[in-house]
């Protein structure tokens, strides 16, 4: 007689589903639900006001006009995604780090284009990592990523940001600690996100990147394997100032071995068009575009085709320049929404781009999802991101629940002046 090893009151899940949980971010969005009046300054959605509705709406009509065309984009595609957006991308990325496009870092054969670039980080995770590997992570970081390697079942190992970006001494220590343990070869991942950090909105200047990329050269050999640096690129054209951006990664030595760069189309454009991209060593390449190809067959045609028509025409890098503007603008009116209503024990610094600002509140203030700050906050009605969603399990100091993320990226001027003196009063009722 055959008998299972599950007990009589399983579901028959995988042991993957039984141990998913729905991302924090879902909760809080739920919160909104509950509270209809409630002022979100947590999810980072876009600003609605930008969205370039009637650029999409000339887009779609040039488009309809060609049966051509609509043939082509209302059918299945290539699983690496259209060749034209992927050679466009590539040049984009080559100009925004100064250099020339047809250098090998930026070939349109080493780019992915997902659905989204959550869809690539996940991708990457799965083609690199097994149950009880390791991935470096910044405290604190992007918390649904780490809600991607939970799911994989790969460790989290935290690495304390500074001022600008990662701590290298204590990354250094890191590696030294693997190497002396034997575990060094576990370790497959190193996840940074460079440009206007989730969630401090820091920034990482080239020299930093410099000087990791030689740390990891000299520890690959008792790796055994190429340690990759993920660059998570998300919020890079999200800056506020004219001056460029300090060049990717990819635009140093080594990067043909051992750099991914995750990029997306969705927060420079619409959130909604939902198409992000990644460029990776050649070999990793090809196992990504396998893997994505078990998924989904291809990035959607006519979103690829929208993007490439508004790279093309310039509308894109145009309407980059209203959102830019238009996020300095609200982060400015968030800053000094803090300044006049925040007490002077609450610490931030104001962000030069993206869409969020890093707050500490003084102990024993906890601004936990059970603290006394988020139940008042409810109360206030005003929603903030809970700064320990931020931080893996192995970070278990003050600083996990002494944080909060504020976004200025959906709410109107009006509502983040009205939300952060709602927050403001319930800070001052919490610190007594």
């Amino acid at each position: 007689m055959r008998t299972s090893k599950y007990p009589s009151s399983s579901n028959g899940f995988s042991q993957r589903a039984q141990a998913v949980e729905p991302p924090p971010i879902a909760w809080l969005m739920e919160q909104k639900l509950k509270y209809p009046a409630l002022i979100s300054l947590a999810a980072g959605f876009t600003d609605p006001d930008t969205l370039p509705d009637k650029e999409t709406m000339q887009i779609m009509h040039q488009m309809a006009k060609s049966k051509a065309v609509m043939r082509t984009t209302l059918q299945y595609g290539t699983g690496s995604g259209r060749k034209r957006l992927r050679e466009l991308t590539g040049q984009r990325i080559a100009e925004l780090d100064h250099t020339a496009s047809d250098k090998p870092a930026y070939n349109s054969e080493r780019i992915l284009i997902t659905h989204g670039s959550q869809q690539f980080l996940y991708l990457v995770t799965e083609a690199l990592c097994d149950a009880g590997d390791m991935v470096m992570v910044e405290a604190p970081t992007y918390f649904v990523y780490l809600s991607i390697l939970k799911y994989f079942g790969v460790r989290a190992c935290s690495v304390p940001l500074k001022t600008d970006g990662i701590d290298l001494v204590a990354f250094e220590k890191k590696l030294e600690q693997l190497k002396q343990s034997g575990d060094l070869w576990r370790l497959k991942i190193i996840y940074l996100v460079t440009y206007h950090q989730n969630p401090t909105s820091q920034s990482m200047p080239l020299g930093k990147k410099q000087a990791l990329m030689r740390l990891l050269a000299r520890y690959e050999r008792d790796a055994g394997h190429p340690i990759y640096v993920l660059e998570d690129a998300a919020y890079r054209e999200l800056g506020f100032a004219q001056e460029a951006s300090a060049p990717s990664m990819l635009s140093l030595p080594g990067a043909l071995k051992r750099v991914i760069y995750s990029g997306t189309y969705s927060k420079p454009f619409a959130t909604g068009i939902r198409v992000g991209f990644g460029i990776s060593p050649a070999p990793l390449a090809r196992a990504l575009e396998h893997i994505k190809g078990n998924q989904d067959f291809g990035t959607a045609e006519l979103l690829q085709a929208i993007l490439e028509r508004a790279l093309e025409s310039r509308l894109y890098a145009k309407h980059l320049k209203l959102i830019q503007a238009r996020y300095a603008q609200k982060a400015g009116r968030m800053v000094d929404a803090m300044k006049k209503y925040f007490p002077s024990t609450v610490q931030w610094a104001a962000p030069q781009g993206g869409l969020y600002v890093w707050t500490k509140v003084p102990e024993p203030v906890d601004t936990g999802p059970r603290g006394e700050l988020f139940e008042t906050s409810l109360k206030q009605q005003v929603l903030y991101v809970p700064g320990c969603y931020a931080y893996a399990p192995d970070v278990m100091g003050p600083e996990r629940n002494t944080a909060m993320r504020l976004s200025f990226g959906n709410a109107s001027l009006h509502l983040i002046e009205e939300g952060i003196r709602r927050l403001g009063k319930s800070l001052r009722a919490t610190l007594g």
